[in-house]
């Protein structure tokens, strides 16, 4: 397995950076990485915070701490004091890379410099990703050079890719980013990193997109998709790998009318991203699911007993894998070898793997077991929203009732319009009680939602209805 570098030298003569300089990466991480060794020969693994917030000096400052076998804590630049807070307090850094001048109580640290701020004692080479902050508690799944590499190996053999070419918009310190690098870095592929934003402008660099691989989250797919000129960029793609929060049938109906090379994906921060992706051929093909299991990882679908199901049975998901986790900082689990998450689905006859909602988003009205994402995708294939969120809210009578926020995508566009519509397609008691329009809804950088505060918003409204 290639360390950090090793790969490094590997890419020295490449300029494998698009957009930026590959010599200014490799001037940074020898310097920071010499920085750190003459504090190691003090006996010294300083943790360290790393929001930086330009994506040479963030990566370059990520392989210097990997090769130093310092634990590097991933951090979002634009946190707010409290999640701010919430870090120092968990984390306790010795050094802090990249946030601008502030007062954060420990006193102020300037992204130019390296500042010590007490002593270590030694500390595992972790690598340190956040996770959770969506929900308002931020968590730090530990990984290790080890798991990242094992998902990049898994994905390559998957793929069938000796080199990864990677052009990226999600952010570096979120794993989706985070692995982009990852896989062109250690397989001395191409990378172009690109903010969103640059790109829904048209500010695009002069690639051959068919030897590139982008991700996406669907929110971001959308937007492209109302652009005529950026949908015909993205459908050069070799591949476009679709994760991060659940998309709907009629973003893939629109993605396949354009020939778009979708590939959805099913993983997490605490697998290294994907264990399951859908080849862009199976899709275009009409095949709906998170495909098949990638090489490095194992999928297994319990009952509530814990026995395993046969296939097309739903029960809840485990997973195996080489990439998974060990554990969230600072605890590490007890049990590695099995990862059992929130989700349900089954396993299909040909071993694609088929999401069917989330355990904890399940609603129980009148004795009746619902999972949103199956409403969701019904008022969705309506067309008459633009986003939906479907949740449950305390019922004296019924325990939950089912409500519905959404955005219309025209402001005249009535609840029993959409009602009458799915009369036909969903039982009358998956038919949301409740419907409340938004100009938009809670979700974070990757797309996904924030329950907690879609359950404020229907209290709000429940108390206050529009008349």
């Amino acid at each position: 397995m290639e360390r950090p570098l090793n790969c490094l030298n590997n890419l020295a003569q490449n300029d494998w950076l698009i957009g930026y300089s590959s010599h200014q990466f490799n001037q940074i991480v020898q310097e920071l990485y010499l920085q750190l060794t003459q504090l190691s020969a003090y006996g010294i693994l300083p943790k360290i915070i790393l929001a930086e917030r330009e994506p040479v000096r963030f990566l370059a400052s990520f392989i210097a701490a990997c090769a130093a076998n310092c634990p590097v804590f991933l951090c979002n630049p634009d946190w707010g004091t409290q999640e701010w807070q919430q870090v120092f307090d968990l984390v306790q850094p010795d050094i802090i890379w990249g946030i601008e001048n502030r007062e954060w109580g420990i006193g102020n640290q300037n992204c130019e410099e390296i500042t010590i701020i007490s002593p270590s004692s030694p500390h595992s080479p972790f690598i340190l990703i956040p996770t959770g902050g969506s929900s308002g508690q931020i968590k730090f799944a530990i990984h290790t050079w080890e798991t990242l590499i094992a998902s990049v190996q898994g994905f390559t053999k998957y793929f069938q890719l000796k080199q990864v070419n990677s052009f990226c918009v999600l952010p570096l310190y979120h794993v989706s980013g985070l692995m982009q690098f990852m896989r062109s870095f250690t397989t001395g592929g191409k990378l172009a990193i690109l903010p969103f934003k640059a790109v829904e402008t048209g500010q695009i660099f002069n690639i051959k997109q068919s030897e590139f691989l982008i991700s996406l989250v669907p929110t971001q797919l959308q937007r492209l998709l109302q652009n005529s000129g950026l949908t015909q960029w993205l459908s050069q793609f070799n591949t476009v790998l679709l994760g991060g929060a659940p998309a709907w049938n009629e973003l893939f109906e629109k993605a396949r009318f354009h020939r778009i090379r979708l590939a959805p994906t099913y993983g997490m921060t605490e697998t290294a991203s994907q264990i399951a992706t859908l080849k862009p051929d199976d899709f275009l093909s009409g095949k709906i699911s998170s495909g098949q299991i990638l090489p490095h990882a194992k999928v297994t679908i319990h009952n509530q007993q814990g026995e395993i199901l046969n296939s097309n049975q739903i029960g809840n998901i485990t997973i195996q894998a080489q990439s998974l986790a060990l554990g969230y900082y600072p605890i590490t689990r007890e049990n590695q070898a099995d990862f059992q998450v929130d989700d349900l689905g089954f396993l299909d006859k040909q071993g694609h793997l088929n999401i069917v909602g989330r355990n904890s988003d399940k609603i129980i009205t009148g004795g009746e077991n619902i999972y949103p994402a199956e409403i969701e995708s019904a008022i969705q294939a309506t067309q008459l929203v633009a986003d939906i969120c479907v949740i449950g809210i305390p019922d004296k009578h019924w325990g939950q009732a089912l409500t519905a926020i959404y955005i219309p995508k025209k402001s005249n566009t009535s609840a029993l319009k959409i009602q009458t519509l799915l009369k036909d397609k969903l039982s009358k008691f998956k038919i949301p009680k409740y419907w409340i329009p938004q100009q938009n809804l809670p979700r974070n950088s990757q797309g996904k939602i924030n329950r907690q505060q879609l359950q404020q918003i229907a209290r709000e409204f429940l108390q206050n209805p529009i008349t």
